[in-house]
Order: C-alpha cells, then structure tokens, then sequence
C-alpha cells in the first residue's frame, strides 16, 4: 500500500474526491486536505503529509495550473522524484512540468473511474517501488541523480545583532550563485530560511527537505575584516565533503563568495559551463562599501514594517550612501525606486520613483524590480495599458520575483480582475516566509470568490507569520493590523479586537494599516461604524490615484459603499485631489 498525496485546485474538489476513491479502492492510502481536522494549522498539516508521501499526484486543470500552491506542490513532488500527474479536459501542464508524463484522463469529470485509471495506480506503483509487473525498484533509483543542496542561513558570529543583515547577505548571494549552476539543485532561499536559528540535525533537513547535500556555515565581521567558514556536508553519510575558513579583508568578500560557490562545484565533481562560471562571477558591484550599505538597506526593504514611512526614507537614504561609493549599481538604483515609489503612494512625499528606475535600466536593462515600478508609475499616469505591458516584461525576466508578483497582484487587483490577481498573490506569499501582506490580499480575494478552504487556510498562514513578527518586534502595528484580519477570519474574534487596539495605540498615522482594520471590521467584525471612524484619516490623507483604484476595486469595502458617510469622504478626497467625483 502506498501513501499517496494529492494536490488539487478548489474549483475541482468534486473530481479530486472521486479521484481519491478510485486511488484508494486500488489498495492506497490516500491523503488530502479534506483530512485536516478542526483547530489544525493547515500549513503545518499539509506539510507533513508531502513529506511522509510516497507519490504525489497532482491534477493539473485549467484552473490549477495557476494555482501557486499547487505548483509548489507539484514541484516538491517532481524534486523528489516522487511526482505522478494527471491531466483532464485537455489541459496542459505548465512550464516546468512538461518534460514529464502526464496520464491523460480524457473528458472525465469527476463521475465514476476515469480513463486510464489503470495506468495512473500502475504508475504510483512504480514510483514506490512496487510496479504491477512485480519489479521491485529502489525508490531512490527512480529519482534524478542530480546533486542537491540546502544553504542554511549563515550565523551571524560578529557579536552585534545588527549585523544579521550583513550574514543573511551572504548567504542570500550563494544560493543565488549556486542557483545559476544547471547541475545542481538548490533549495529555494524561502524553504532554506525557515531553519533560521533553529538547532537541528543535519540528516533530519536532509530527510525533510530530500537533498543530497547541505551548506552551512558562519560570517564574522569586525571593522574591516571578516570571517567566514563553511561545511559542505553529505546528507548520506553526514561527513564533510569539503570545508574551509576564509580569514580577510573585507574587500575580499566578492573573491571569498566565489570560491565557496567553485570549490562546491569541485567537492560535487559537477561540469560549470563557461557561461555559468561567468554568471557566478559577475557582480552588481565592485564597491565593497556600496555592497554592504545595498545589503542593509535590503534587509529594511524585507523585515522592515510595511506602510511605515521611516523604513521607506531610511532604505532611500542608505541606497544614495550606496550609491556614492558607486553611481553604477544598478540594484541600490532599483531598491531606491522601490521605497520612493511606497513613499509617493502612501505617505504623499515628493520622491519621484521614475529616475531611479530609469538609470536602475540603463545600467541593467534585465532588472525585473525596475521594471515593476515603472509600472506602477506608468498606472498612477492612467496609462493601465503600458504599465499592463511593463510588469508583463518584469515576469517574463523574473517570474520567481517577490517584488514582481507583488507588483503584478496588486496592479491586476486594481483593474478589478480579483480571480486572475490570485496567482500572483499565492506566488509572492509562498516566497517569502516572513511576507504577510500577500496573505493578507489572499483573504480579500477568496472571501470574494467565495473559497471558504482556501480563505481560512490563508487566514491560519497570516495569523502564523503575524505571531512570528510581533514575537521579533512587539511594536510592528502593520503585522499586528494583517494578524488581526487573519483572527477575525477564523473567528477569534476578541483576539482581533485586541490587536486592532494595540495596532491603533502604537501606530496611529499608519494609512495602510488603518484601512486594513477597517477591511477586518466591515467583512468579519460587522461593525460598519468602526470601519467608517478608521477610515475617516484615510480619507483625508489619501494622496494618489493608485490608492482610489484600489478602494474602488476593493470588494471589503463593499459593505460601506453606499453608506452616506463613505460617499461624502470618497467625494470629498477626489474633490481635493482634483478628480472628477
């Protein structure tokens, strides 16, 4: 009997239950998230069902190809060798996938077996090691053979908390390095940081996450000297395969960043192909000074409070220091964009984001976030068309960009197109695991389609990554503000008034975060009063066009949209703004 896990979209819950049925009454046991008891976390849920699976069957339709989570777990599937897709109603696989056999269930829709459910239960059988034909294969053999690593999140040993950002850098641009070698794979930077300052051994992450490999290390910066070792460990045999001690200048991090990412290479005995080798060494700067003021003013732009002005002005102050050191990095130009263009949204200020960008592509025309905010620009200009058109360019360059599937949710969500913004929201959440703004938009666009499971699943992940900042920071009112949205989904509802009183008392000028309280208060609270008082400041502060579109998109606010008090502060903002009313 195999342990099988299935991964399916919302919208075709009827077929997955059938096709559960049909994979059971063939001697499996069958795992879906109609498992999931009440009062359960369904991330942690879901997460350790994948991990115990032997195979993962994945439904691929029309709509679960857009389904980032779905895709997230296809992939863990198809990384592990463990992945066995099906198609039905003519669908094809998305990119990523298409070099693997999907069994083809014809124009079944969910009544009785499908077509070739013989070839699906042989297939899962295969894939466990127990075939129908009786050969009995190694379930490590019907994997790749493909070399694996996790990079663990380097420990900052400098003695300074502050220098988090500095070793969370470092360790950022050997993933990414890593990432660029087509013969190894590499966990994904927001998996590989979930194990951030935990104690554990290293064959249970080589166990849970399946790689063959695992990077760790520690950066030690004191003034201008650093310190950096690292262990390439073997998941099998839990010995070092290589290990090293870099004790140097700091101008030598470039150099030192390199030969971790070659001497990876050799210990694996892996093939770098020229073009790679120059990927690798090909650096966004030669300033040591400006790489060390772009990787404070990232960690800002990361970890920093959304909607806070002080985080926006100090990433934009850092990133001009950065700049001094060397006017030609494009990537502190594109960060700066980024927070002047938060600026001008929510706080009103003169910042201009359009230069920045401008010189961000001039220097690197393949610079995704640069794009993403000439977007948003070329949105806030009433051209909806063009800027559709530059974060259409931003996902074809970086698909597997935070910022750009940010940016390209929420400018969709403002034209009103709420079910095709979805994908982009699931893609941006899953990439980062501190990221709860991007749940938080999930739980307006569910509660809006109507999709109870995922709505509260969604809301259990916010409410999660919500803890996890407050316990970092008990003072981050945004995080409180998402948090209490995510409570007041799954019912808590004392819980979310609480923290809509703690958010209120610490940060009261925070427009963003007031108007998702009020979104909390009118959908879930029910208290229409209370939504209207909040959004009162709102009203009076709004200073741009992109934050109307996205009121008037916004279905949370239809509860109070007809209410004479909303229409008197929408009419009265688009009167001092000088918009027709």
């Amino acid at each position: 009997m195999a342990k099988v896990f299935l991964s399916y979209a919302r919208e075709d819950v009827d077929a997955a239950r059938q096709l559960a049925e049909c994979i059971g009454a063939a001697g499996n046991e069958v795992w879906w998230d109609r498992h999931i008891q009440g009062g359960s976390r369904f991330t942690n849920e879901i997460d350790r069902a994948l991990k115990e699976a032997e195979a993962v069957v994945v439904i691929w339709s029309e709509t679960s190809v857009d389904s980032a989570w779905v895709q997230d777990e296809a992939a863990e599937g198809r990384d592990t060798g463990r992945l066995v897709p099906v198609t039905f109603r003519g669908c094809r696989p998305p990119l990523g996938f298409r070099q693997f056999h999907s069994i083809d269930l014809g124009k079944w829709n969910g009544g009785g077996d499908p077509e070739n459910l013989g070839e699906l239960t042989a297939a899962i059988g295969k894939i466990v090691g127990s075939s129908a034909t009786g050969d009995v294969t190694p379930k490590a053999q019907t994997r790749e053979h493909k070399a694996s690593v996790c990079v663990l999140p380097f420990v900052n040993m400098s003695g300074d908390p502050e220098q988090e950002y500095f070793s969370d850098g470092i360790t950022e641009d050997i993933i990414t390095d890593l990432s660029k070698i087509s013969a190894l794979s590499v966990v994904a930077r927001n998996t590989a940081f979930t194990f951030k300052g935990r104690s554990l051994d290293v064959k249970e992450i080589v166990r849970s996450l399946e790689v063959s490999h695992v990077l760790e290390g520690s950066v030690r910066k004191s003034g201008e000297r650093v310190r950096i070792t690292a262990q390439l460990i073997d998941g099998a045999a839990g010995d070092h395969v290589w290990a090293d001690r870099f004790d140097r200048e700091l101008t030598d991090i470039f150099a030192i960043q390199d030969e971790i990412s070659k001497a990876i290479v050799a210990a694996l005995q892996l093939k770098l192909l020229p073009e790679e080798k120059k990927a690798i060494e090909t650096r966004g700067t030669q300033s040591v000074e400006a790489y060390n003021l772009y990787l404070m003013a990232r960690q800002q732009w990361i970890s920093g409070s959304y909607g806070d002005i002080r985080r926006d002005e100090a990433i934009v102050r850092i990133c001009r220091q950065a700049l001094t050191f060397d006017p030609d990095y494009a990537e502190a130009w594109a960060l700066m964009a980024l927070a002047q263009s938060q600026l001008r949204l929510w706080h009103g200020t003169e910042d201009d984001a359009l230069p920045a960008a401008e010189r961000a592509l001039a220097i690197n025309p393949d610079l995704a976030e640069a794009h993403c905010v000439k977007a948003h620009v070329l949105e806030e200009q009433g051209k909806p068309k063009e800027a559709n058109e530059e974060i259409g360019i931003a996902l074809r360059l970086d698909p597997e960009s935070w910022e750009v599937n940010r940016e390209a949710a929420r400018l969709t969500f403002r034209q009103g197109r709420i079910r095709e913004a979805i994908p982009f929201f699931e893609k941006a959440a899953s990439l980062m695991q501190t990221d709860w703004h991007n749940p938080s938009m999930l739980l307006t666009c569910y509660q809006a389609i109507g999709d109870a499971d995922r709505l509260r699943k969604t809301a259990e992940m916010v409410v999660e990554r919500a803890e996890k900042a407050i316990a970092k920071d008990p003072t981050n009112a945004s995080a409180l503000g998402s948090g209490a949205a995510g409570l007041a989904t799954i019912g808590e509802e004392q819980r979310a008034k609480d923290w809509i009183d703690r958010a209120l008392l610490l940060e009261p000028d925070n427009i963003s975060m007031r108007y998702n309280l009020a979104c909390a208060l009118t959908i879930n609270l029910k208290d229409h009063d209370g939504a209207l008082a909040l959004m009162a400041p709102w009203f009076d502060r709004v200073l741009s066009a992109t934050m109307l579109k996205h009121l008037e998109a916004d279905p949370d606010m239809d509860p109070i949209r007809d209410d004479p008090r909303f229409k008197e502060m929408l009419s009265s903002a688009k009167r001092r703004l000088g918009f027709a009313a």
